[in-house]
C-alpha cells in the first residue's frame, strides 16, 4: 500500500464516529467543563481559570449531541470535521493552555494525562490521535503566548520523567484502547455472527423441511416394486421395475442429504456459537465402514465423478469419533478435490487408511493441480480460501477443530502441479479401551434386550452367527432362518419380539416378506413385529424400499457389533415409545404460516389415522381450539401476527381446563437450547426441529397424548 492510501486509510478510519460516543461525550463534558470551572476556581483556588472557554467547550459538546442526529448528506458530510474540532479544542487545547497559565502546577500535570487518555477513547486511529493532540496542544502552546505578555514559565518538575510517563502513557493508553476496541468488534462481529448464523439456520431448515416432508410423500406414493404374483410379474417390464428402483435410490439419496444437512447446519450453529465439541457421543467404529459411508452418501453429480475416488481399507482400524463429523470432514476433502479435479480429466482422488502403532491415518490425495507452497501454512486459518470462487474458508478451519476433538490432527502436503494430499490422524485406540467402551454399551442396554426373542434371518449361515454372536451378550434368544417362508414359519408359531432380516434371499426375500408381515397376510398377531433389514446394499438403495415394505431400519454389512446392537436399541425403544394405535382417531391442529409444511405434514398425520385440521397464524390456533375439540396443536414457533410462544401462553391461561390443559408440540427451524427452554416456559408440552423427522414426530405425539 502507497503512503498516501495509507494516510487515506488511517484518516478514514479515524473520522469513524459513533452515536453513541458522541452523546455520552457530550453529556460528559458540557457539565463536566463548567463543574470542573467551579471545583478549580474556587475548590483548589488554581491561579488561573476561564469560565468564557468552559462555556465554549461546554456548547460545542452540547451542539455536537444534536448535529451527529441530522440526516441531511451535507450534515453528515461535515460532521468529522465538527467532530475533531471540538475534540481538539475540548481536550488539548482547553488542557494544555490552562496547563501553561497556571505554570505546570502538579495538579493540572496529572490533567494533561487525563486529557490524553480520553481523546484516545475518542480517536481510533494512531495517526488522526497524534494529528489531534499536537494540533490542540500546539494551539494550546500559541493560545498561551498570544494571551500572556512577557510569558515567563518557571516549570520545578522534573522535565525528561515527566515527558517519559506522557510518552508512555499516550502509547499504552493506545495499545490498550486498541486492544479493547478489537476485543469489541469481535464480541459484535461474533454476536452478529451468531444471531446471522439464527437467520440462515431457521431459512435453511425451513426449505429443507419442504423437501423432507415431499421426500417422505414421494415415498409413499412409489409402488413397493415387488410382484410375488406370477401374472403381475409378467405384466411389469424390467425397465419399469429399474426406473422404480432408481426412483427410491434418489429418494433415498435426497433422504440422507437432507438428513447430513440438518446435521452439518447444527455443526455449523454449534461452531459460530463457540460451543466445545460435545465428546459424549463419540463412538467407537471401524475406519473403513465409517469412510465407506461417506464415500456412499457423498452427493456425486455423475458417476464419473464416483469413479474418481480409489478406497484401499487394506489397514483398517478402529477410531473414536462422532460419524457425522467425520463423514464432514472427508465431504469436505472430497468436495475441494473434485472442484479442482473439473480441469484435469483422468486424475484420481485416493483414500488410503493406514494403522500404525503410534498413530493411525486416513489419507486423502488427489493428483490434480496442487496448492501454491505461499499458501499452505494459512490454508486452516478461518475464512480463507485458495484459488476457489464461492468458497467461504470455514470447510478446513472447522476440519481442524473437529481432528483436534477427536484427539488428533489434520495437514496438508503439496506440490503445485503434481498432488495435494490430507492427512487425518488419530490417537491409537487400545483392546482395552474397546472392551471398555462394549462393556459400557452392554450395561446400558441390558435391561432393553434381556427376556426378548429375536429371529434372525439369512440365507448365509455365517451372517447369521456374527448377528447371534453380537447379540448373545445380552441375554436375549436367538432363533434363525434361512430365508423368508422359513421366517414366517417361524413367526406363527412362536413369539418374538424383534426380525433382524436379509433382504435378497431365495425363495422369499425380505422386502416380500416384510409386506406379508405388515399386510397381515402372515398372521394378524405379528403384523406389528418390528423388522430390521441386514444388507450387502449400500443404504441409498435400501433405505427406501426397506422403509416402504415396512421395516424400520436398516444396518449394512459388513457390520461392527456395536454398531448393530446400537441401531437394534434404538428400534426396540422407537418401538417402546410408539403406540400406533392410541394415535388413531386423533384429532391434531397443524399450524404454520407455510400451507406447504401444513399440507404434507397433516397428509403424513393423516396416514397414520389421524384427523387433522390446519391454521395459518397464533390467532386462528386461539380461535379454532376454544371453538373445535383437539387432542393435540402442532405449533409453528414464528408465525406472523401471532407467534406460537404468545399462543401458547394464551392457551395456557385459558379459563377452559379442556383448553389449557391441551398438549402443544413446538415446532421450529431453530434448535438454540436457549429457545428451546423458552418454548417450554411458555408451555409447549415437547419440542422439534425442521426438518421434521416423522417417526420422530410421531414418538413425541405417542409420549404426550
Amino acid at each position: 500500500m502507497s503512503v498516501s492510501g495509507y494516510i487515506g486509510r488511517c484518516i478514514k478510519e479515524g473520522t469513524q464516529v459513533s452515536v453513541f460516543n458522541v452523546t455520552w461525550g457530550g453529556l460528559l463534558a458540557a457539565p463536566g467543563h463548567i463543574f470542573f470551572y467551579v471545583l478549580l476556581k474556587y475548590g483548589f483556588q488554581m491561579p488561573y481559570e476561564n469560565f468564557a472557554l468552559r462555556l465554549a467547550a461546554s456548547v460545542l459538546a452540547l451542539f455536537a449531541i444534536f448535529f451527529v442526529r441530522l440526516e441531511s448528506p451535507l450534515a453528515k458530510k461535515l460532521f468529522p470535521f465538527y467532530w475533531h474540532g471540538s475534540l481538539i479544542f475540548i481536550l488539548p487545547f482547553i488542557f494544555t493552555f490552562l496547563l501553561l497559565k497556571n505554570n505546570f502546577h502538579e495538579l493540572w500535570l496529572y490533567w494533561e494525562i487525563f486529557m490524553i487518555f480520553v481523546l484516545i477513547l475518542f480517536v481510533p486511529n494512531w495517526l488522526m490521535l497524534f494529528v489531534d493532540l499536537l494540533a490542540g496542544m500546539a494551539a494550546g502552546v500559541l493560545g498561551f503566548v498570544l494571551t500572556t505578555p512577557d510569558a515567563l514559565l518557571r516549570p520545578d518538575f522534573d522535565i525528561p520523567a515527566y515527558l517519559t510517563v506522557v510518552v508512555v502513557t499516550v502509547i499504552a493508553g493506545y495499545l490498550f484502547s486498541y486492544s479493547n476496541r478489537r476485543g469489541q468488534v469481535a464480541q459484535e462481529k461474533n454476536a452478529a455472527l451468531q444471531a446471522l448464523a439464527g437467520s440462515i439456520a431457521h431459512e435453511m431448515r425451513n426449505p429443507l423441511g419442504q423437501v423432507k416432508l415431499n421426500l417422505d410423500i414421494i415415498e409413499d406414493q412409489l409402488p413397493a416394486g415387488e410382484y410375488r404374483d406370477a401374472e403381475a410379474l409378467r405384466r411389469t417390464s424390467g425397465e419399469l421395475c429399474t426406473v422404480l428402483d432408481r426412483l427410491y435410490q434418489h429418494v433415498a439419496w435426497g433422504q440422507i442429504a437432507v438428513k447430513r444437512g440438518s446435521q452439518i447446519i447444527n455443526m455449523i450453529l454449534d461452531e459460530v456459537r463457540e460451543k466445545p465439541v460435545d465428546t459424549s457421543n463419540f463412538i467407537h467404529s471401524s475406519a473403513a465402514i465409517a469412510t465407506r459411508k461417506a464415500i456412499d452418501e457423498y452427493g456425486f453429480e455423475s458417476s464419473a465423478e464416483r469413479e474418481k475416488i480409489v478406497f484401499d481399507d487394506r489397514q483398517d482400524f478402529m477410531f473414536r469419533v462422532n460419524e457425522t463429523m467425520y463423514l464432514f470432514v472427508l465431504f469436505n476433502l472430497i468436495k475441494n478435490a473434485l472442484y479442482f479435479l473439473e480441469s484435469c480429466p483422468g486424475k484420481k482422488i485416493f483414500i488410503t487408511l493406514e494403522s500404525g502403532d503410534e498413530q493411525n491415518r486416513v489419507i486423502v490425495k488427489d493428483t490434480g493441480p496442487g496448492i501454491a507452497s505461499e499458501y499452505l501454512d494459512r490454508l486452516f486459518d478461518p475464512y480463507f480460501t485458495a484459488g476457489r470462487k464461492g468458497g467461504t474458508g470455514l470447510g478446513l478451519s472447522y476440519c481442524k477443530r473437529v481432528m483436534r476433538a477427536f484427539g488428533g490432527d489434520i495437514t496438508c502436503d503439496s506440490v503445485e502441479g503434481e498432488y495435494t494430499e490430507f492427512t487425518l490422524t488419530f490417537p491409537v485406540v487400545s483392546e482395552e479401551a474397546l472392551k471398555a467402551a462394549h462393556e459400557v454399551l452392554v450395561n446400558k442396554n441390558r435391561a432393553l434386550f434381556e427376556g426378548k426373542r429375536f429371529l434372525v434371518v439369512d440365507d448365509k449361515a455365517e451372517d447369521r452367527e456374527l448377528v447371534c454372536r453380537a447379540l448373545l451378550p445380552f441375554g436375549v434368544e436367538l432363533e434363525q432362518a434361512g430365508n423368508g417362508e422359513e421366517a414366517l414359519r417361524c413367526l406363527l408359531s412362536a413369539d418374538f419380539d424383534l426380525v433382524i432380516m436379509n433382504l435378497s434371499m431365495p425363495v422369499l426375500d425380505g422386502y416380500e416378506a416384510t409386506e406379508l408381515i405388515r399386510s397381515g397376510e402372515a398372521g394378524r398377531e405379528i403384523s406389528h413385529l418390528p423388522v430390521i433389514a441386514y444388507t450387502e446394499q449400500p443404504v441409498s438403495v435400501a433405505e427406501g424400499r426397506s422403509r416402504k415394505a415396512g421395516m424400520q431400519g436398516v444396518i449394512t454389512k459388513p457390520c461392527a457389533d456395536d454398531e448393530l446392537v446400537r441401531v437394534v436399541a434404538g428400534v426396540l425403544e422407537e418401538v417402546h415409545g410408539l403406540d400406533l394405535n392410541r394415535m388413531r382417531d386423533l384429532r391434531v391442529l397443524v399450524a404454520d404460516d407455510s400451507s406447504v409444511n401444513r399440507t404434507v405434514i397433516s397428509a403424513l398425520l393423516e396416514k397414520y389415522g389421524m384427523t387433522t385440521m390446519q391454521a395459518v397464524n397464533g390467532t386462528k390456533v386461539i380461535e379454532m381450539v376454544n371453538d373445535g375439540d383437539f387432542d393435540l396443536v402442532l405449533m409453528d414457533i414464528g408465525m406472523p401476527e401471532l407467534n406460537g410462544l404468545e399462543a401458547t401462553r394464551r392457551i395456557r391461561a385459558s379459563a377452559d381446563e379442556r383448553v389449557a390443559s391441551l398438549p402443544v408440540i413446538g415446532i421450529s427451524g431453530e434448535s438454540d437450547e436457549e429457545l428451546i427452554s423458552e418454548a417450554l416456559r411458555a408451555g409447549m408440552t415437547d419440542y422439534v426441529t425442521k426438518p421434521v423427522d416423522m417417526r420422530l414426530l410421531l414418538e413425541k405425539i405417542s409420549g404426550v397424548v
